[in-house]
């Protein structure tokens, strides 16, 4: 017997509605991707606590020569400066890249992944906050990092109390992700995001420098030029927003994307050229957020001054 083969990506992709009416298509991390992105992410720190602790022993070497309690204290406060360099780079890490505008660590950015926010059913697209990264990397020293704390600390030759308990607690954590759909971990439920595929390719980059810069149709002639205050309403958020549908090429997106522009700045194009409407638009708003970032002004979304 013999069924129709699906799509590895298809049970994967995931549709969200942004507040402008207009679908946008994810597809969710796989979680082979998402497991070798931390892989990666961690070997990265554990190379980066290596270095570390060869520096603070030839730190240490150097007091070798002092004694009494000026040495004790000395190799107390290496001790203690470790601990939390480690503590700092372990959750800091994370947090920062994903704070980042690429929303992913180095991990995931090779894994070709990143960290999105997670709007709940109706509501449509949500924005990526600091409190969500936040949350859903100190969740990971109680996924992670605390039952392995439990596990090493277990009686040598003995299971122990201390390693059932973090065998189980660690085994938990870990089948997580393949008890719901999107693959999220504790972590991701909390915080409300997930982890979906971050698309490599980008626009050409003739969009910005020949067709959509003059702003001429290549279909009907249209020249379309725009000025401050039709570029002034949205941001960088809307540009990216932009960037997505055109690199997408859905026909319903573009036209629904064209008919939101037009409606808030006023204008009256009519149908049949939406593409290089779209494109002169994205083109011109993008070099006026470029042009403002050199003088230190960004945009950050419509609702910035």
């Amino acid at each position: 017997m013999t069924g129709a083969v699906i799509p590895y990506d298809t049970k994967r992709r995931r549709e969200v509605i942004t507040p402008e009416g207009i679908a946008l298509t994810f597809v969710v991390a796989s979680r082979a991707a998402r497991f070798g992105a931390f892989i990666l992410d961690y070997l990265i720190l554990t190379f980066g606590a290596v270095a570390l602790t060869f520096l603070i022993a030839w730190v240490a070497g150097g007091l070798r020569a002092l004694d009494g309690a000026a040495t004790s204290g000395a190799a107390e406060f290496l001790g203690v400066s470790w601990t939390l360099a480690w503590f700092l780079a372990w959750n800091g890490y994370f947090i920062a890249f994903e704070l980042g505008p690429r929303g992913a660590t180095p991990g995931k950015r090779a894994a070709g992944i990143r960290v999105a926010a997670r709007a709940a059913p109706g509501e449509g697209a949500a924005r990526l906050t600091a409190e969500a990264v936040i949350a859903r990397n100190l969740l990971r020293d109680i996924e992670f990092f605390m039952p392995v704390i439990l596990l090493m600390s277990a009686p040598t030759g003995q299971t122990g109390a201390a390693g059932v308990a973090g065998a189980l607690w660690f085994l938990g954590f870990m089948l997580f992700p393949f008890f719901n759909r999107d693959a999220l971990r504790a972590g991701d439920v909390v915080a409300g995001t997930w982890v979906v595929e971050a698309p490599r390719p980008k626009l050409p980059q003739a969009l910005s420098t020949a067709v959509g810069a003059r702003g001429t149709s290549d279909v009907t002639g249209a020249r379309y030029r725009f000025g401050d205050d039709d570029l002034a309403v949205y941001g960088e958020h809307e540009l990216q927003t932009l960037e997505r549908v055109l690199r997408d090429g859905n026909p319903a997106a573009l036209a629904s994307v064209h008919a939101a522009i037009c409606r808030k700045i006023g204008w009256h194009p009519g149908a049949g050229d939406e593409r290089a409407f779209l494109e002169a638009y994205y083109a011109q708003l993008r070099a006026r957020l470029e042009g403002g970032m050199r003088f230190g002004r960004r945009k950050a979304d419509k609702f910035s001054n």
